[in-house]
This record gives structure tokens, C-alpha cells and sequence, in this order.
């Protein structure tokens, strides 16, 4: 059966769809609004729809797929080459039914679930900003008078009573308990991220694809929960590269007349998920006692930067491989390409 492909543009109070009717051949391009959106397409026969994968697509993605409609979410930069001339609300729907009609990588729909979880990550990243945020300011304000603290949370805790104590003598009691108030708020932060961090934890114990990659050495909590939750789907990758590439962990090539030129990573994709492999690799080079030979071969040739990000693409392929596959993970598994059919004459 054919599929009536349908371009929408997400707004927050009106959305904009564009179609060309089957029956009358007309081109629509019109606003709905969101509260009558889902009715829009409650009578109709099944259609391809296109949206930029943006916020709120996943949720209307799962409404629709529920009429029974198909639903393709794609990236904006993808949906961007087909917008010419003018941006608005109107050129934006159509670019998008340009684009749902070409053959291209779909964004794997998030669970409820999923994105749950995705919410849990973010709101802690937030924290830990702004923790970090404090930490930063508390310092710049001694610095101001004096007072000087080591690197790191410890020393700002060590030394910042013997500090506030001293500058007592000197300064208005107003900024003493203002700074006293934003250290301890501090620990107030630190509550706030471990109640996130534990919730992640009792997630974990009933996911059973987080607690199969957990064992890969170099994916820690946050790595597990976070790359499940932004896969969707793992199948939705035809490969372990494709994944890594996803992640932007693999060289960004340019080239032109055949020759093709490889630099540095792409860094394309989810910076979080990124970082999270990067510590996650960097961790295993420092404390493993033996990391293997590959390691061990790629450390004698390759600048450590090289080795850091050459084993987080590593460990992005074998969390492929073993959510795709469905297998738990095997430490000295060697992968084997299938022997090539040798004709006889």
C-alpha cells in the first residue's frame, strides 16, 4: 500500500502540514493547532509522516505510530538542504515532506522510558554545572581578597573555614554569611545529584540491556543508562561503525577527484554520549592493569589523545554488538568474517 507522505513542522501551539492530496491533486499547506492535531489524522489512511527529530517529536511520533501511521524523525540538517529561499513555517513543512521522501537514516523512536532517562541525565548534567559554577565563583570572590585555594572540590572544603574565618575580621558580616550560605548550598548540590545518580542505579537493575554493557570494561553507570536511552534501538544501526560514527567518534573526511583525506574525529552527534565513552576509555587506560595487546601495540605508535579516542570508538562498537546481537559480553571474543565461496571451474 501506498503511503501519503506528510511533512510537519512542530511548533509549540500550531503545527504546520504540508501534503499533496491523493484525490484532487491540491497541494496543502496549512497550520493545526495542537489540540486538534491527533484528530487531523484520526480518519485518515495511512501516511508516511516526516518531522525534524526536535523537541516534543518523539511524543507525537508514538501518538501517531499508535493510528497506525509511519513516522520517520530526521535530523534538521538533513531536512535543512531541502529548505530554499525563505524560512518560515510554511517553507519548513514542505522542506520536510521533501525529505521524508528520500532514502535516508531515520532517528530511532524513544520509548517513554527512555526518555525518562535521557531527562534524568540532563537535569544532572545541569547540577553538575552548576556546581561547578559555584565552586568556580566562591574562589574568584576570595581571590579578590587575598585568599588563594588549591585546585578541586577538597581543597575548597578544607581550606574555606580557616579562610572564612580570618576574613572576619576585615570584611562585612553580610558577605561572611553570604559566602557561608553558597558553600553549604554546595553540599545541597551533592545531595541533589547522588538522589539522580541512585535513582539511575535502581533503573539499572531491571534493565537488563544496561546491566549486559555494564560489564564492558570502560562503561560505568552513567555511560550504560545514557547510551541506552539516546540508541532507541540498536538495530537501527547496520553496524558497530555506524554507531561509533553516530557518536562522532570516527575521522571527518574531506576530499575531492577520488582522493579522500582523513582528520580528526567528527565530533557529530551527542556531545554527552561522547564524553561519557571519552572519560570511560580514558578511565581504563589509567587503572587497568592490563588492557590488552591492542592497547598495548596502538600506545607504542599513536600520541595517548589518539589512544583515548581510538578505544572509545572500541567500546561504542562492542555496546553495539552486544545490544544488536543480543549477547551477553565475552571478554577474549574475537569477531570473524565469514569465509569467502570458493568457485571451482
Amino acid at each position: 500500500m501506498k503511503l501519503t507522505p506528510v511533512g510537519i513542522d512542530i511548533a509549540k501551539m500550531v503545527f504546520q502540514v504540508h501534503y499533496v492530496d491523493e484525490e484532487t491533486g491540491e497541494i496543502v499547506n496549512k497550520p493545526v493547532k495542537r489540540a486538534v492535531f491527533l484528530e487531523h489524522f484520526a480518519n485518515r489512511s495511512s501516511c508516511l509522516v516526516g518531522m525534524e527529530a526536535c523537541g516534543g517529536a518523539h511524543h507525537w511520533a508514538r501518538k501517531l505510530l499508535k493510528m497506525g501511521h509511519q513516522v520517520k524523525l530526521m535530523p534538521g540538517e538533513f531536512v535543512k538542504a531541502f529548505n530554499i529561499r525563505n524560512k518560515n513555517d510554511a517553507a519548513d513543512a514542505r522542506a520536510i515532506w521533501l525529505a521524508v521522501q528520500q532514502p535516508s537514516k531515520a532517528v530511532a523512536v524513544k520509548t517513554e522510558m527512555q526518555q525518562a532517562m535521557l531527562a534524568l541525565h540532563r537535569m544532572r548534567e545541569q547540577l553538575v554545572k552548576f556546581r561547578t559554577m559555584q565552586i568556580n565563583g566562591l574562589r574568584g570572590l576570595l581571590t579578590e581578597y587575598g585568599e588563594v585555594t588549591a585546585k578541586g572540590r577538597a581543597s575548597l572544603d578544607k581550606a574555606i573555614p580557616e579562610i572564612l574565618a580570618r576574613v572576619a575580621e576585615r570584611l562585612p558580616a553580610v558577605l561572611i554569611d553570604t559566602l557561608r550560605e553558597q558553600w553549604n548550598g554546595l553540599t545541597n548540590l551533592d545531595e541533589q545529584i547522588a538522589a539522580i545518580e541512585r535513582r539511575m542505579r535502581e533503573w539499572k537493575k531491571d534493565d537488563r540491556a544496561v546491566k549486559a554493557i555494564s560489564e564492558i570494561p570502560g562503561v560505568g553507570l552513567l555511560t550504560a543508562t545514557a547510551a541506552v536511552a539516546m540508541m532507541g534501538d540498536a538495530k537501527a544501526f547496520r553496524s558497530g561503525r555506524e554507531f561509533a560514527a553516530w557518536a562522532g567518534l570516527v575521522p571527518k573526511q574531506t576530499g575531492s577527484g577520488g582522493k579522500v583525506n582523513l582528520h580528526g574525529i567528527s565530533k557529530r552527534g551527542d556531545t554527552y554520549l561522547r564524553t561519557l565513552l571519552i572519560h570511560g576509555a580514558r578511565s581504563v587506560l589509567i587503572n587497568a592493569k592490563a588492557p590488552g595487546p591492542w592497547v598495548e601495540q596502538m600506545k607504542q605508535r599513536r600520541h595517548p589523545n589518539v589512544v583515548t579516542v581510538a578505544l572509545a570508538n572500541k567500546i561504542a562498537r562492542t555496546i553495539w554488538a552486544v545490544l544488536a546481537h543480543d549477547r551477553p559480553y565475552q571478554k577474549g571474543y574475537v569477531s570473524v568474517k565469514p569465509a569467502l565461496a570458493v568457485t571451482t571451474r
